[in-house]
Formats: C-alpha cells, sequence, structure tokens
C-alpha cells in the first residue's frame, strides 16, 4: 500500500523532533528538576529513534510494488493532512509558564502515539510490532510524566 521506509522515515523525524524539543527546552528552564526530566525524555526518544533507523534498514531491502506504494502514499498522506509533528514554531523564549512549555511537549507525545498506534496497524510481523507496542506504552507514559509534573507546579 505505501513504503513502510517512509512511515519509518517519518517515525524517525518525529522522534528527532521531541528530542531537539526536550534539548532545546532544557537550556531554557531554570528548574532543575524539570531539566532532568527533558534529559531524560530527550535521552528516550534518542532511543527510539534508533530502534526506528534499525527496522528501517530491515524493511528497504524487501523489493515492493510501485503502484500500491504510490497509492499507500496518498492514503498515508491523507489520513495525516498537514501534521508535521514538529514544535518548530513554538518560541520557547516567549513561553512565560512553565505549565504552558509541558502542555505543548504533552500534545507532542499525544501525537506521536496516534501516530505509532496507526503505523502498528501495518505491522505483520509480530516481534516488530510488540516492540512498537513498547515505544507506545513509553511515549504514553511521557504524557503521564509530563501530565505529573503539570500537577505539582499547581
Amino acid at each position: 500500500m505505501f513504503t513502510i521506509g517512509e512511515i519509518i522515515d517519518l517515525a524517525v523525524q518525529v522522534e528527532r523532533n521531541g528530542e531537539a524539543l526536550y534539548r532545546n527546552a532544557m537550556a531554557k528552564v531554570p528548574n532543575k528538576d524539570l531539566q532532568s526530566l527533558l534529559l531524560w525524555l530527550a535521552d528516550q526518544e534518542t532511543d527510539h529513534a534508533k530502534w526506528f533507523r534499525a527496522l528501517g534498514e530491515t524493511v528497504r531491502s524487501v523489493p515492493g510494488d510501485p503502484e500500491l506504494e504510490e497509492m499507500g502514499r496518498g492514503i498515508f498522506r491523507s489520513i495525516l493532512g498537514d501534521q508535521t509533528f514538529s514544535l518548530r514554531e513554538v518560541d520557547f523564549t516567549k513561553v512565560s509558564k512553565i505549565g504552558d512549555l509541558l502542555e505543548k511537549a504533552i500534545e507532542f507525545e499525544k501525537d506521536t502515539v496516534l501516530l505509532y498506534e496507526m503505523l502498528g496497524g501495518f505491522i505483520d510481523d509480530q516481534k516488530t510490532l510488540r516492540h512498537l507496542e513498547s515505544i507506545i506504552r513509553e511515549e504514553k507514559h511521557h504524557v503521564k510524566v509530563l501530565g505529573d509534573f503539570v500537577k505539582s507546579l499547581c
């Protein structure tokens, strides 16, 4: 239907965006506990990107049907719309409250979960699917940890 390689490339970019988000934010917040949390999140995203890159290497060796791949790309684009999975538009120097920054991060993590859940529907290999499900659980845990930090600020 579409090239899994293209989907994996998007997943790698999402993880790189997440890592950049957390490292950028880390440099701009004075709270040491939040800096530690953001560093942990950045490292998690780095690990996820490595896994997706390795997965990409294994699937690129399988030849596909060009017509099905083109049709799949169209379907995938229509599902994602204009979602960029990037927070480049967020100017962290203008985020006046730590809670606002964390809410943006939570939104990003939730979008990532949705993408990976969609991706999981196209994976047949059970070992790969289990690992993806593990990453989804980690991303959901990120949402919880960030949410707990927001609550602790109140």
